[in-house]
């Protein structure tokens, strides 16, 4: 193992985990490679176990290492649910709004259904079909259709075949799960319920027809419509 030592400033715990980052870096490890153990990496930065024990268990904490019992720490694949963790903080303690947060998927998301269109697989279209197809099933069971929404967008980032965006739509999971049902409950009429069902059609199947354009103004549509019966559902009463 390279040589780690101690620099001033922050503590112990903080120059731990600053070592066991700065040594998956030196050693070019990558997703599943083992670290040395805990003991090794004391030894090495002349802290005790409990400091080393610490900044395990924070690497762990933000899925940069993998940590289980009775084997070696492995290195971490990226993970959205800390991000998820992150934003759903700040959401919940007023520091962003929902509105807020759909806006940025907005941007995102319209690039991913470009993206989807020119670089999905044909398992990907039926994927992102079915979903489409199961939300119009739906038939007054809100919680299958969140599940069926988040697939769908889910399904559509990863056919964009960029692991990031996939990630960051992953981090948006947890507000979905309270969004969609708020939006959905102020579409008081068939009609309107049968409209946003036919924009994630006309998604998917922008998407499935390869038309990077068409698919970007389905989704810029379907977040129009979305954001309105977002404040439309925050908006106070009287």
């Amino acid at each position: 193992m390279t040589s780690l030592s101690i620099v001033d400033g922050g503590s112990l715990v903080d120059h731990a985990i600053r070592a066991v980052r700065n040594h998956i870096r030196d050693k070019d490890l990558k997703v599943g490679d083992t670290l040395p153990g805990e003991g090794a990496f004391a030894s090495e930065l002349g802290v005790s176990r409990a400091v080393m024990r610490e900044a395990f268990g924070a690497l762990a904490a933000l899925r940069l290492l993998d940590v289980g019992n009775g084997r070696k720490a492995r290195v971490g694949a990226i993970d959205g649910s800390v991000m998820a963790t992150s934003i759903d903080h700040a959401v919940a303690t007023a520091q962003i709004s929902t509105t807020e947060v759909w806006d940025v998927r907005r941007s995102l998301e319209m690039r991913t259904a470009e993206l989807a269109a020119q670089n999905r697989s044909d398992s990907d279209a039926r994927e992102i079909m079915a979903h489409a197809a199961d939300m119009a099933l739906y038939n007054g069971d809100l919680d299958y259709l969140t599940r069926a929404d988040i697939a769908l967008h889910q399904a559509i980032a990863r056919a964009a075949k960029n692991s990031l965006f996939t990630q960051i739509i992953r981090s948006f999971e947890p507000l979905m799960h309270n969004a969609v049902p708020s939006a959905w409950h102020t579409r008081r009429t068939p009609e309107q319920r049968v409209e946003m069902l036919v924009l994630h059609r006309d998604l998917a199947q922008a998407i499935a027809d390869r038309d990077p354009e068409g698919a970007q103004s389905a989704m810029d549509r379907h977040f129009d419509a979305s954001i309105t019966d977002l404040l439309r559902s925050e908006a106070p009463t009287f």
